[in-house]
């Protein structure tokens, strides 16, 4: 048992030295999605008109930017239009949005919509829906924000390196009512600026991290500095509210480690989860939300100067820290409380509204079983089913179907796995079902998720560490009567 152990951690430690020597960062061999050309290009699946609907037209210019984290620390980043985040996008329900990319980078990107229901050639994953979008190039992006809620945009070409430089964004798609006294957003990230995060070394924490058994042995390794809204600590802007005033506040995870935000007692409430409400949760003081993952919760501020942060116990805790400060406040003193065990996290709750009322009979079933591996010469790989990307097996569905898929993950890392294209329904731990488009898998854990093969193309289901996917946990859901142009290469890689 013990040496069982030993081997799969000097794997992993093996594995992260060589992490970026490998053929997913330096370029793999040339690999085709489903591009027989037999049946419909996912070009020509739904048109995409704007009718009578409003249109809201935005710009985007990916760009190299040298980006003040904290007061003496820089980064180089990549941006859209010189922030990180990226602006923040706004919308209307039912809107036609329209997104122009600009490429003032040396390399080749995309922005994929995280969480965004639009058609297949919208999705923005280079050598699947797109080719990546050159230097000094453009392209433009469409589709109808259907449904309103908490997304996000950023580049899935290289994804573990771009999103990691910045190349990210909030859009918000805002629902018909009444709206909040205060509505924000809050971005976090974890960020490597005071050591190399290409080449770390340090195995013996690692070695500990995989011990502990909290699954982000890797993460806590790579990176030294956790940021919200692009900046770390005493850089972060406070929220300016006022005794008894509610917010909406809405987190989207675009890093890759797991965070829990602890909230003073009795003031958080959480409404939604991956832009689906859900039903009333009671108050929690601790907000758990994996990567890629987007939460709104409902916050109502106290008395005095108050603050949400990290949990103090995590290293870095001290950089992720939002005050919430009335007009005559200066924050001074303030310090995060200790966690209890009132945590809601993207499981936790019920939605309030079911894609199935009861367990649905199923047309295609699916064992997705999350590992690691060895590639003689590679390094440390992730895999699906003992594959990896492009050689995953795929999802099969027609138009119609309704799929089910078993996902276990018997190792030792956290891996957030992100379907692109559909919501899927798992079941809740508080009761019934939660609707989602990313479940938080952990070691040791399985979940039975359902979805309707309602979105015809060429769909990534991929771990949101992105790092993880690099090295190969990616599958397609692949309708199998339409075929996609485009092909994985050095250009184009997700």
């Amino acid at each position: 048992m013990w040496f069982g152990s030993f081997m799969i951690i000097a794997l992993i430690a093996v594995g992260v030295w060589v992490f970026f020597q490998s053929p997913f960062m330096q370029g793999k061999s040339a690999g085709e999605i489903n591009s027989s050309e037999q049946g419909q290009s996912i070009l020509d699946i739904q048109p995409i008109e704007a009718g009578s609907r409003p249109t809201k037209q935005f710009e985007l210019t990916a760009k190299e930017t040298d980006w003040e984290i904290q007061t003496g620390e820089s980064v180089n980043a990549w941006t859209y239009n010189g922030t990180v985040p990226g602006e923040a996008l706004r919308v209307q329900q039912g809107d036609f949005v329209q997104v122009e990319l600009h490429n003032e980078l040396e390399v080749p990107v995309t922005i994929h919509w995280h969480g965004v229901i639009l058609p297949n050639r919208m999705d923005g994953v280079p050598g699947v829906t797109q080719d990546a979008v050159e230097p000094g190039e453009s392209f433009t992006y469409e589709f109808i924000a259907e449904d309103a809620g908490t997304y996000w945009y950023h580049s899935h070409q290289h994804s573990s390196l771009q999103v990691d430089k910045g190349l990210y964004g909030p859009l918000v798609v805002e629902g018909k009512g009444e709206k909040p006294e205060h509505d924000e957003v809050f971005i976090l990230d974890e960020w490597a600026v005071n050591q190399d995060r290409e080449n770390w070394t340090n195995m013996g924490g690692m070695m500990m991290g995989s011990m502990q058994g909290d699954g982000e042995a890797d993460t806590k390794e790579m990176y030294d500095t956790f940021t919200v809204n692009g900046k770390a600590g005493d850089a972060i802007d406070p929220l300016r509210m006022e005794e008894g005033e509610t917010a909406r506040l809405r987190f989207v995870n675009a890093g890759y480690q797991l965070h829990r935000l602890v909230f003073p007692e009795g003031s958080m409430e959480m409404l939604a989860v991956d832009a689906e409400p859900v039903q009333n949760s009671g108050e929690r003081n601790v907000l758990e939300i994996a990567p890629g993952e987007r939460i709104d919760v409902l916050y109502t501020k106290g008395e005095e100067g108050e603050i949400i942060g990290e949990t103090p116990s995590v290293e870095n805790s001290q950089d992720m820290q939002i005050l919430v400060l009335s007009s005559d406040s200066d924050g001074e003193n303030l310090q995060v409380k200790a966690e209890d065990a009132a945590t809601s996290k993207g499981t936790s709750h019920a939605s309030k509204d079911l894609l199935f009322e009861t367990v649905p009979d199923v047309d295609v079933s699916y064992n997705m079983d999350l590992s690691m591996g060895m590639n003689m010469g590679e390094g440390m790989t992730w895999q699906i089913n003992d594959r990896v990307f492009p050689d995953t097996p795929p999802i099969q569905v027609e138009k119609g179907d309704i799929v089910r898929v078993d996902i276990t993950n018997e190792g030792r890392l956290n891996h957030p796995m992100h379907l692109h294209g559909h919501r899927f329904q798992v079941e809740a731990e508080d009761g019934g079902a939660v609707v989602k488009d990313l479940i938080n898998v952990k070691p040791g854990e399985s979940y039975t998720i359902y979805f309707e093969a309602d979105n015809k193309g060429e769909w990534l289901f991929h771990c949101h560490d992105n790092n993880h996917a690099d090295r190969g946990m990616v599958t397609i859901v692949d309708y199998t009567s339409v075929f996609s142009p485009f092909e994985l290469n050095q250009t184009n890689q997700p």
